[in-house]
């Protein structure tokens, strides 16, 4: 049995890969388990924020325990979809501690300019990316670039099914069009593109341009993500 945690922030490929291995057939799969309590603990104003607060549980310990607790429908594995600015200072955290914890990055210039899409207001905190680096030190696991999976799906996920300990099935590379039943209430707002999917699309081009009232958002980001991706996984 194997519990992942996969960290990651928005506009990473998070949807895909969690859609990737609840194909599986194996895998009990969570989506972002702490978002109605980080809302809650903060008063961020995020789109659809009153039908998430609604639909989740705002007490971070309820949701830390139910993390650490047994993997739910009987399946032999778990996989769960974290966003590292969920956790606030002072969610528990312990819970990870019994995880395979696995991060995933994407180069910050596609992160904001696919975030901007959905949302026009975006802070270094939105995005992830300082909160992600230290919680890759605090938890340490497999760095894996949203890039090297789009460049070659099977191969990179078997390579990280190796690394995470779970066997690899060529059933994580489609699944079915439209909403999934285990989709957080924001789907709506934010899976349009990956709704419309049935695998992982191809290799991503070149990176776009961010306008220059963004260029010190990616000037902020981008040696945090150097640093993370510098520990990647290397498919060469």
């Amino acid at each position: 049995m194997v519990k992942l945690a996969m960290w990651s922030g928005p506009r990473n490929l998070s949807t895909a890969m969690m859609y990737a291995f609840a194909a599986r057939g194996d895998c009990a799969v969570w989506d972002e388990p702490f978002y109605a309590a980080y809302l809650a603990a903060t008063g961020a104003d995020h789109p659809m924020r009153e039908a998430i607060l609604a639909a989740g549980e705002t007490d971070p310990a309820r949701v830390a325990a139910t993390c650490a607790g047994p993997v739910p429908e009987g399946a032999a594995h778990w996989y769960m979809k974290h966003m590292p600015h969920h956790m606030v200072d002072g969610f528990p955290l312990d819970w990870a501690g019994g995880c395979v914890n696995v991060h995933l990055i994407r180069h910050p210039a596609r992160v904001i300019a696919s975030y901007a899409e959905k949302r026009g207001e975006m802070t270094l905190e939105d995005i992830g990316f300082a909160l992600q680096l230290r919680l890759w030190q605090a938890l340490p696991g497999p760095v894996i670039d949203s890039a090297d999976i789009r460049a070659g799906p099977a191969r990179a996920l078997a390579r990280l099914c190796a690394e995470v300990g779970m066997p690899w099935t060529e059933a994580m590379l489609s699944w079915p069009e439209g909403p999934k039943p285990y989709d957080g209430a924001w789907a709506p707002h934010w899976y349009n593109a990956v709704h419309r999917s049935t695998g992982f699309a191809g290799p991503e081009g070149p990176l776009p341009e961010v306008p220059e009232e963004r260029r010190a958002l990616l000037d902020a980001a981008l040696p945090l993500y150097e640093a993370m991706q510098a520990e990647a996984l290397r498919f060469d």
